[in-house]
């Protein structure tokens, strides 16, 4: 059995146990407050979309921007790259809501994708779905694997 290290100020005693949080004086306040959001994941296997989407990072980059917006999301930051020189296409969609990020393998017809959003300032949940299924839309898997995590 291994034991706990020594305190380095006082050789042979046990380090000190932290100290606990002080107690707040309105229980009220001491609770984050509860935003809710929605993850969306997806392993898309077998896409059966055109293969040069795949490997097209400017058509990817306006495409997921032009999906963004028509969902009527916020998109700050935008990045696309593409692996060369047959490598697939890492994207992310910096929200105001959140993000939405894609990777994709050509070679296996394998997209995976992700769209978080959280409900700051109002519930993104069908926006967030309504992205995804578009974008399953323009990948057209023929095996998709989903997750839906309901956050916080």
């Amino acid at each position: 059995m291994t034991s706990l290290p020594t305190n380095p100020a006082s050789p042979g005693t046990p380090p000190h146990e932290p100290e606990p949080a002080p107690t707040p004086q309105n229980p009220s306040q001491s609770a984050p407050p509860r935003l809710p959001g929605l993850h969306l994941m997806g392993d898309l296997y077998g896409c059966q979309c055109a293969p040069e989407q795949l490997l097209d990072a400017d058509f990817l980059s306006s495409h997921c921007q032009k999906l963004v917006e028509q969902a009527g999301l916020h998109a700050l930051q935008t990045l696309f790259h593409r692996f060369e020189p047959e490598g697939g296409v890492t994207g992310m969609v910096v929200l105001a809501e959140s993000h939405l990020s894609l990777h994709t393998w050509p070679e296996e017809n394998y997209v995976t994708l992700d769209v978080y959003v959280c409900n700051h300032s109002a519930d993104n949940r069908d926006k967030a779905q309504q992205l995804f299924a578009e974008l399953m839309a323009t990948f057209q898997p023929a095996d998709p694997h989903l997750w839906r995590i309901d956050r916080a």
